[in-house]
């Protein structure tokens, strides 16, 4: 206790000191602080002060800090139901939108705005009652627009099936618009390929019964859906549905009236039908998606080509009028151009119009050959008399003719053809003509036009109009100044047949040297024709030469002739005098044919006169009566009924009567014999069978008119010396036999 108590002492006194070494800091702070008391409560007052004035001041803050938080709150509800409704608006005005669709029964994209709703829309929306509503809505509705859209879309089928007609024949005529157009932007010759026009028309006929097309190009994609069971169904159904109406519809509008063939406006309205028809189809496949595609309209199209095709061929091969062919030519072109605008390939039809192309080949070879039979039956194979250049200008234009010589002649004149040939000259042209503008819009070339035009105008020059030279040739009753006249206008066309070539190769711009061009054969033609005339007056001339020698009454026992000639014989020289007179136009050759065959033909009808089995007996008289006209003939031939004989040429055509005649009025047997075979022989060109014959004839087979009768002491020698020249002949004839 002593130790602490010292402890603490000790402690205490170092209190002490340390209190005594502070006091006077502490009465220093002390007396400080009691400074700082009055200078503390002058800052209280300050700061007390300053207080009051913060509040004061503070309270318009504390309400702007009230307001801006209320601020605060409003702009993060603002937000929050901005974002709400950014949801919620696409799906009110998505609805929005179907109610209008709805009302304007525009169902096919209320459809597809129903399905937007029910798969975009509603489920970014949220759960609220109203889109609760909405969806339980959904299912009624497509109902409902699956029901009314297919009662459209029956309506639409129907719509369409009424208006095809109407669709197709305004789309020809905007093809027909257009393919003007393009005719007067160019005017050169199209090429082989041929021109084609561009698909510019749209479908802009209303078809729908409420004044709107349903198949609009905003309403594309009605039935492009999800891949889920209920919507492939529904796309399935319409695509199904739809498909299956158009191809009755097609069967119908295929199906062509059975007088269709019979006007143009029948071939017209199928043509338009058909037209309207598969505009609609393409106008949907590229306004909507999945109703139909386009290997289902190519399907189509085959079809409808084939049937169309075969169509045409069974109708057209009725028509009998080149012109309804050539129309229906030009409206098969507008047909296949339009379609072709809308990218369906019509080839086939270009094909069959080449088919075709025969048959309007041959109709209007009828046609002309009905124009060339009436021209030569309305002639008068006569000359063309011309009064005056006018005139002659006329037929100068109408057919080429040019001979200086008729040009020296003063007016009036006469042509030498008469007025078949300007007129079948000028009907070759209008047949040229004719195939030309049935080759026009077919995509040739002007070499395949050149050609067409080529070989029609020789079936027409080789077939009909040769035909109708030889059906006026050879008709009855034609006489030799008609044919004389054929001859002379056949040979005139034969010279026109170049001009023909050059008319052709103005109009197909071809030059008609070009390699494997196809020549005319008028030439050959007008040839026949001419070597046909030629050989009927041979005929003819041979005719009356019979008929004249049917009037021929030889007395064949008369025991002497006559000096003068048979009044038939002298009638026949006459005929045949001024006949071979109207030959002076003819080629010389002709004229010459013409004659020697006439003077041939009377030398052979003469000794077959001579030898008919019905004249039993020959008298010397009747040998010399025959002799004297045989010597008429002579001068006939001797005087030259025709220019152009070298010598006594003609005289030929008599002379195997001459030598027969000669060898029994001079009874030169014994010459005859001897020299018979020999070339230098006088009597060469009598047969001996022929001299056997007459010699038969000459026998006394009885004493009454006799021929020997004035040597009648000499009879009996007469008679043995005519039996002698019989058996030499005849062992003459049997020696050659042998």
């Amino acid at each position: 206790m002593d130790k602490l108590e010292g402890r603490i002492r000790n402690h205490d006194r170092e209190i002490e000191k340390m209190c005594n070494h502070h006091f006077q800091g502490f009465v220093d702070s002390i007396t400080e602080l009691l400074k700082v008391r009055g200078e503390a409560q002058k800052l209280k007052c300050q700061v007390t002060e300053t207080n009051q004035k913060l509040q004061n001041d503070g309270k318009e803050l504390l309400t702007s800090m009230d307001e801006l938080r209320q601020c605060r709150l409003q702009q993060r509800n603002i937000a929050t139901t901005t974002d709400k409704l950014t949801h919620c608006l696409p799906v009110l005005e998505m609805y929005s939108k179907l109610q209008e669709q709805m009302r304007a029964k525009r169902y096919y994209p209320a459809l597809r705005t129903l399905e937007q709703l029910e798969e975009s829309c509603l489920p970014q929306a949220g759960s609220y009652r109203f889109c609760t509503i909405m969806a339980e809505n959904i299912p009624r509705l497509r109902t409902h627009i699956r029901d009314v859209s297919m009662s459209d879309l029956k309506d639409f089928l129907e719509s369409i099936r009424k208006h095809s007609d109407k669709i197709g024949e305004t789309a020809m005529k905007q093809a027909q618009v257009q393919i003007a157009r393009d005719n007067a932007v160019t005017s050169q010759q199209r090429s082989a390929s041929g021109r084609r026009i561009r698909k510019e028309m749209c479908l802009g006929t209303k078809v729908d019964r409420n004044g709107s097309n349903p198949f609009s190009e905003k309403d594309s994609g009605i039935l492009d859906v999800e891949d889920e069971e209920e919507n492939e169904g529904a796309r399935d159904t319409f695509e199904n549905y739809y498909r299956k109406q158009r191809r009755k519809q097609a069967r119908l509008v295929l199906q062509p009236h059975s007088n269709m063939h019979e006007t143009l406006e029948g071939y017209r309205h199928y043509f338009n039908q058909i037209v309207g028809f598969f505009v609609v189809e393409d106008h949907i496949l590229h306004t909507t998606q999945g109703l139909v595609n386009r290997a289902y309209v190519e399907e189509l199209w085959e079809l409808a080509l084939s049937k169309t095709i075969a169509a045409l061929r069974t109708h057209s091969s009725y028509c009998t009028d080149p012109d309804l062919i050539l129309d229906l030519k030009n409206l098969i072109v507008l047909f296949a151009d339009t379609l072709q605008g809308y990218g369906f390939p019509v080839n086939q039809l270009f094909d069959m119009l080449l088919e075709m192309r025969d048959q309007y080949g041959e109709i209007l070879l009828k046609k002309w050959n009905q124009s060339f039979r009436q021209i030569l039956d309305q002639d008068n194979y006569s000359p063309i008399p011309v009064a005056s250049p006018e005139e002659y200008q006329r037929i100068a234009c109408q057919f080429p003719f040019q001979d200086p010589e008729l040009d020296k002649i003063p007016f009036p004149k006469k042509l030498p053809f008469s007025e078949f040939v300007p007129k079948v000259y000028s009907q070759l042209k209008e047949f040229i003509y004719a195939c030309l503008k049935y080759s026009e819009d077919l995509h040739l070339s002007s070499t395949e036009i050149d050609d067409m035009i080529r070989k029609s105008t020789n079936l027409l020059l080789t077939r009909t109009l040769s035909h109708c030279l030889q059906y006026a040739i050879k008709k009855k009753n034609v006489g030799l100044a008609e044919l004389v006249q054929i001859i002379i206008n056949t040979t005139h066309l034969e010279q026109s047949c170049h001009y023909l070539e050059e008319f052709i190769s103005n109009i197909t711009n071809v030059p008609p040297d070009t390699i494997n061009a196809t020549k005319l054969y008028g030439t050959s033609t007008f040839k026949d024709a001419r070597h046909a005339a030629e050989e009927e007056i041979y005929t003819n001339l041979n005719q009356k030469i019979d008929q004249f020698l049917q009037l021929a009454d030889y007395d064949w026992t008369a025991a002497q002739g006559g000096a003068q000639a048979s009044d038939y014989l002298s009638d026949l020289i006459a005929f045949l005098c001024s006949t071979f007179a109207v030959f002076t136009h003819l080629p010389g050759k002709v004229a010459q044919t013409a004659c020697m065959s006439a003077c041939k033909h009377l030398s052979t009808s003469l000794l077959q006169l001579l030898l008919e089995a019905d004249v039993r007996q020959v008298s010397m008289g009747a040998l010399q009566q025959f002799n004297v006209d045989v010597k008429e003939c002579e001068r006939f031939a001797r005087a030259g009924p025709v220019p152009g004989f070298q010598g006594d040429t003609l005289l030929l055509a008599f002379i195997d009567l001459r030598q027969l005649l000669d060898l029994f009025t001079q009874w030169d047997w014994s010459t005859y014999l001897a020299d018979y075979g020999r070339p230098t022989c006088k009597y060469l060109r009598v047969n001996p069978h022929t001299a056997l014959a007459l010699l038969e004839k000459m026998k006394d087979t009885s004493r009454k008119n006799n021929m020997f009768a004035q040597f009648r002491k000499n009879e009996r020698d007469k008679q043995k010396l005519i039996d002698t020249v019989v058996k030499q002949l005849r062992n003459l004839i049997a020696t050659n036999q042998a």
